[in-house]
This record gives structure tokens, C-alpha cells and sequence, in this order.
């Protein structure tokens, strides 16, 4: 995972394992009309990633996202990567989406037993709009810093309701630890803030 250090145990796996899936990945070529590709929000992908999972594994369930080309200041990326996991085999697998096709579609070679999110998450462009609030601009203005990353878990984060699914979003800066921006993905509350 692209400089994040959480230090919550539960989470190292799958933040490793997602790594993994993402260094695995080989950048799609350009936009089908030979343009730049499109950028779009992390929900305007889902459908097309779930339909690809259900030929995969019918009970396929998401467990995992985050954007796998740098955001842009409205929560859109170029491509992202989506996990998910069947409870029948104990299987994961990562699709990663761009210009509105599957561009790749791995395996991981480990059971990762990570809780399914629910249906009904806020989408990255709101998620990135109340970080940004909260203290994302702050802290891009002070030290230079941008958007790395942004990923959705359920079940690591939210320190006072852990079974709530939450977005990760991670500012860098080139001589400051990271800030991570832990937003409930139901409500859009910021439910913590650090450095590290």
C-alpha cells in the first residue's frame, strides 16, 4: 500500500494483500478514443466490477476498495480496484476497472477473511469533499501535500463502532508523516484524524 502505516493490527493483512493485488496490476493502455482515460467516481465502477465477480464466484461479496491512479480534486480517478471475497470457497479476487472495462481480474493465494461491505456507502467524491473539510486542505496548504489514496473497509477503522464501514483517505507530503482522514461511509462524519 502506496506509504500508508496504520497502526491497527486487524487491518495489516488486507492493506498488504491489496498491495500486493495492486503491484500485480499492469496499466491499461489509453482511452478507447485514443484520449486520456476517464476519470470517474469509485461507485460509477461497482456494477461492472459486481457483474464481473458474480461470473466468478455467484456469492461474491465486496470487501475492499480504493483508487489505483491518482485522485483528482473531485474523488475521480483514471482506475480502481475492487476485492472481492466468496464465503463458499474462501477465495478473494481484485478486479481493477479504467475506461469502463476490466482491465485485470487476480487472485490472491491466501484466504483473506475480511467482512462484505454493505450495499449503501457514500461515494468517493462526497467521502473526499468532507476530508477535505475537515483537515485535507489544511493540510495540503501547509505542507504541500496531495491526495495519495483513498480505500473503503469495513469492520478496522471506526474506533467507537469497529463493524462500521469507513473510507480511508490518505494525504502525503514530501517531508511530513501521512494524514489519514478516517470517514464513516454511511454518514460522510469524520470520525478521526492522525498523522503517521
Amino acid at each position: 500500500m502506496r506509504d500508508v502505516r496504520l497502526p491497527l493490527p486487524s487491518v495489516t493483512r488486507l492493506v498488504v494483500a491489496c498491495g500486493l493485488v495492486g503491484l500485480a496490476i499492469v496499466l491499461g493502455g489509453p482511452a478507447a478514443d485514443g484520449g486520456e482515460p476517464r476519470p470517474f467516481t469509485a461507485r460509477a465502477g461497482l456494477d461492472l466490477a459486481a457483474d464481473a465477480a458474480r461470473t466468478w464466484a455467484a456469492d461474491a461479496e465486496l470487501v475492499y476498495l480504493e483508487n489505483d491512479e491518482p485522485l483528482a480534486a473531485d474523488g475521480t480517478a483514471a482506475r480502481w480496484g475492487y476485492l472481492f471475497r466468496s464465503r463458499a470457497s474462501g477465495e478473494s479476487r481484485a478486479y481493477t476497472l479504467r475506461d469502463g472495462r476490466v482491465l485485470e481480474a487476480s487472485d490472491l493465494d491466501f484466504d483473506l477473511d475480511a467482512p462484505p461491505l454493505p450495499d449503501t456507502w457514500l461515494d468517493s467524491a462526497a467521502v473526499l469533499a468532507a476530508a477535505e473539510k475537515e483537515a485535507g486542505a489544511r493540510f495540503r496548504a501547509a505542507h504541500g501535500g496531495r491526495v495519495g489514496t483513498m480505500f473503503l473497509i469495513r469492520g478496522a477503522l471506526h474506533e467507537k463502532k469497529p463493524d462500521r464501514s469507513t473510507w480511508a483517505v490518505v494525504y502525503t507530503a514530501p517531508d511530513r508523516p501521512n494524514l489519514l482522514v478516517i470517514v464513516d461511509a454511511a454518514s460522510g462524519d469524520v470520525v478521526r484524524t492522525w498523522e503517521g
